[in-house]
């Protein structure tokens, strides 16, 4: 799916993929009515906020450190990271409102508080979140578009990772969780020229998962089907 922004003030911006699936059931559409509102993290749309005006991170969770998760799928990761760490605060983006319904059922029987959904394009949510506001990122197994010609849509492209860069901190981790080579390569070429280091030393760097990883169903569907998953790190440098 192709679309942009509807207010007149707002940048040309396409958006490749799915917006919506199969029809939700009776229960997740009751998720969307009464959750998602007040999980959202703030004015994020451009209609809402035609300023771009920056949310009050800070008041949003009252000084927590940020960490945020782009296209959380399912959300079995993000929810497992707001369960493991409460002394943090979580913003979670997914365009995808099947993946978002599922999510706020996760929330509500987790009983997590910590965190707040962007139902969205993680473009928006990076023009409202102060400069240099977020401590940790997550992408995890990320749309391949596995055809050259779609290369240019991924998430790792200037196109995203300058203002992801931006609303990192000095020294902020992001972590790239993927089953696909070539995707694997396009990250190590595109990352490091957007202001990160990569970190690994040793090939278990990137073999291994992290220890508060949590596999999620898109990662066993790449296990059953023979492909390897690549777990990558980098920190955001501390100057710049």
């Amino acid at each position: 799916m192709k679309n942009t922004p509807k207010h007149q003030g707002a940048p040309w911006r396409n958006f490749y993929g799915r917006l919506k699936g199969k029809s939700l059931r009776p229960a997740q559409e009751k998720y969307l009515d009464e959750d998602l509102a007040q999980l959202s993290p703030g004015a994020v749309d451009w209609n809402e906020n035609p300023d771009r005006t920056p949310l009050d991170v800070d008041a949003l969770f009252g000084g927590k450190p940020l960490w945020l998760e782009i296209g959380f799928g399912g959300g079995e990761h993000f929810v497992h990271m707001a369960k493991t760490y409460s002394d943090i605060g979580l913003i979670g983006c997914e365009p995808y409102i099947n993946g978002v319904a599922m999510l706020l059922g996760k929330i509500r029987q987790a009983g997590v508080d910590n965190l707040r959904v962007h139902p969205g394009d993680a473009r928006d949510l990076f023009d409202v979140l102060p400069a240099g506001s977020v401590s940790k990122v997550f992408l995890n197994y990320p749309d391949p578009w596995p055809k050259k010609r779609h290369h240019r849509r991924r998430f790792v492209t200037p196109e995203h990772l300058e203002p992801l860069s931006q609303v990192m901190a000095p020294g902020a981790e992001l972590r790239v969780a993927t089953d696909i080579k070539d995707y694997v390569r396009q990250t190590l070429e595109q990352v490091p020229r957007h202001g990160f280091e990569w970190l690994a030393e040793r090939p278990q760097d990137w073999r291994d998962p992290w220890g508060d990883w949590l596999s999620t169903r898109y990662e066993q569907k790449a296990l059953r089907e023979g492909r390897t998953p690549h777990y990558l790190t980098f920190r955001k440098h501390a100057a710049g």
